[in-house]
Parts: structure tokens; sequence; C-alpha cells
């Protein structure tokens, strides 16, 4: 199957106590088998709604998505989510934590260990197994949380701003550590974050929301080399490509200004 990602002119309103909020506008998308896809945009323009939506948690209001053929109507078992904290439960281990979606699919844990110990192991957790999570840094919890995603072997990765909450030195070594997953697991992955630097130096490709309610205003083939070399942060065509995306973000708020139907972006539902 060429297209994992499907997103159909898709549309969410949340009710709230001042009256509705048009979270998303028909907004359209699709993800290619094996591509890193990011998805940018100003604060508050839909960004986490859409995922939450593809996640099956909380369904559109408008329009359709679908992943691998069959539309999203609930939570799947080959969909991984990495939310923006790691949320791990306090009172397991690491390795309990790792293992506890295998546990809720009542699958047989022994089929899974030695996936899960490679894992572990690429993420340069090995001899943490038996650790609790408030003896662990930000960015090592993080790291669980991708190989607790990872542990079922699931065919599609949806993240949330995985890393927002982290330093920016440790940010920048999960971002490479990312890549180095998704080079050895092939996963498809769609990857919401606020850093149009992040999705640059991740993603091939980079969805640009308006302001909400968010809607489609540009895609952007990233032309990068893959893997990315050393440094590439640091060259011209990196800066260019990240200009030209913040420049797309700020003409889309200035046009909303303008016509006088730029929205105040706080508001306390999902954004």
């Amino acid at each position: 199957m060429d297209e994992v990602i499907v997103v159909e002119k898709v549309s969410k309103v949340y009710a709230s106590e001042r009256g509705p909020v048009h979270a998303i506008d028909r907004f359209s998308m699709k993800v290619k088998e094996g591509d890193f896809v990011a998805i940018v945009g100003p604060s508050g323009c839909g960004k986490t709604t859409l995922l939450w939506g593809l996640t099956g948690l909380h369904p559109f209001n408008g329009g359709k998505a679908y992943i691998l053929g069959e539309e999203v109507d609930k939570p799947r078992k080959d969909v991984g989510i990495i939310f923006q904290q790691a949320n791990l439960l306090p009172w397991r281990n690491i390795l309990q934590n790792v293992l506890f979606p295998i546990e809720i699919m009542k699958e047989n844990i022994a089929d899974y260990e030695e996936r899960v110990k490679d894992l572990l192991d690429s993420v340069e957790l090995t001899g943490f197994e038996n650790h609790y999570p408030r003896e662990l840094s930000g960015g090592m919890q993080q790291r669980v949380s991708i190989v607790r995603a990872l542990s079922y072997d699931p065919k599609v990765l949806l993240m949330d701003e995985p890393f927002g909450a982290l330093d920016a030195y440790t940010r920048d070594e999960m971002d490479t550590l990312l890549l180095g997953i998704w080079k050895k697991t092939k996963k498809t992955i769609a990857f919401v974050t606020h850093r149009i630097e992040e999705a640059v130096y991740l993603a091939n490709k980079v969805y640009v929301m308006t302001p909400r309610p968010g809607t489609n205003s540009a895609v952007f083939d990233i032309d990068l080399p893959r893997p990315r070399p050393e440094g590439i942060t640091m060259e011209q065509k990196y800066f260019e490509i990240v200009a030209e995306i913040k420049k797309r973000i700020v003409k889309d708020v200035e046009k909303q200004k303008e016509e006088g139907v730029y929205q105040s972006q706080a508001y306390s539902t999902v954004t």
C-alpha cells in the first residue's frame, strides 16, 4: 500500500462554556508508506487536535481519515502514539512500563521480549530495566515512551511534540536518535511540532496549517540528504527552508489579522 495515512477534509469543533471552538476546518493530508511527515503551524492551530483525531480517541466532526485503508473510528493496534509527556506509570519499573501495552492487548509477553531488549539497547537504556520513572531524566523517560510505542511493532507512529518539554541539547539528541530509529524500523511517522527547525531536520515533507481554524496552507518537500549529514542544521539550504516555512506562517497570521478574522489562540481544549 502506497498511502498509509489519508486525511480527507476533516473538521473538528469543540463545545465550550463560551460557545463552539472551531479547531480544524477541512484539512487534508496524505502520508506514504515509510514517510516522515511533520505538521507545523501557529500555536492553537489544531495540530494536536489533528493527531488526536487520527488516534481514534477524539473523532472528527466532519470529513474522513484512513489508516492502512481503514476508516479511523477507534484506536488501533497497528498505530503507536507518543504524547507530549512520557506518561509513564510511576509504580511500574521501566521494563514493566514498556510491556504495559502488550499486557493490555493480552498478547504473550514472551513473544516480545527479544524485540523489547533490542529496542532498549537501541535507545541506550540497557541496564535501566528495573529503574523507576522518578530515577530517570526527562530525556530518558521519553526514550522509554518511544520504546513502549514500538514494543508491539505498530506500522504507524503518531507523535505529538514528544520533545517539547526537554532542554535544547537533549531535544537535539532525541531528534537524532529518532531519525536513527526511523531509518532502522521504516515506520510511517506523522510528527507534530511547534519548532520549524525540528520539522525540517526530521521530515521529508512538512504540512503547514493556518491559524485556527486550522486548514491547509502549504506543503514543503524537504530536499535535504538522507541520512542527515552532521552539521546539516548549519548549512545555508537548511536555513533557507526554515525561513520559507516561517514566512508562510507569518503571512497566514497577518492575512487573518487584515481580514479581521484572526482569533486568540488561547483556549482550554486540545490544540
